[in-house]
């Protein structure tokens, strides 16, 4: 799954679906709920893959991870020339250790004690807020920002599985920058 889902967010609400339904259409149904927000991180590549070939681009998507899209825009917004091979050299080293390391951690994680007593389960919520913090631009983006918070809350307060909140949070941040973007031209 690591090779070919290279999302771990989705692979880890996926396993967690099976692990609870034991449904293998609930399991992936999560997962691809989750990677909804992949629509957006490609749409924001349009530039970076322009004039590559479909198949480059194919693989460029494929490659593309939450982490090195993340450093591919960081370090775009300092040099408009970092382009396509900074995002699929990135990705494909990212893609490696994450497969590596994923086998590794299925080998020895078996003889291991649960991590969460010792306050690790929390480093993939640090990952995504550190992400956070390096994709934030202003104070134009606060609105957006606290809408897909409330809306992923509100979500999660129901009672609705986690990657619906996550997908329910995405689109009405994305919503929210829409509509300012059209009532102000400020971009969001």
């Amino acid at each position: 799954m690591s090779a070919t889902v290279h999302a771990g967010s989705s692979q880890i609400v996926a396993v967690e679906q099976f692990a609870s339904t034991q449904t293998v259409a609930g399991a992936a149904l999560a997962g691809a709920a989750l990677n909804l927000r992949y629509i957006g991180i490609v749409a924001s590549l349009s530039d970076v893959l322009a004039g590559l070939s479909l198949r480059a681009k194919l693989l460029a998507i494929h490659i593309t991870g939450d982490e090195n899209w993340a450093l591919t825009m960081a370090e775009r917004a300092k040099s408009p020339d970092v382009g396509a091979a900074f995002l699929m050299g990135s990705g494909l080293v990212m893609i490696a250790v994450w497969t590596v390391s994923t086998t590794v951690g299925a080998v020895i994680g078996a003889v291991l004690p649960d991590l969460e007593r010792f306050g690790l389960g929390f480093a993939f919520t640090a990952a995504f807020i550190a992400m956070a913090r390096g994709l934030w631009r202003g104070r134009p983006q606060m609105l957006p920002w606290v809408v897909a918070a409330t809306v992923t809350i509100a979500v999660v307060s129901l009672g609705l599985p986690k990657a619906y909140a996550i997908v329910a949070g995405t689109v009405a941040g994305l919503a929210m920058s829409l509509i300012l973007h059209r009532a102000s031209g400020v971009v969001a």
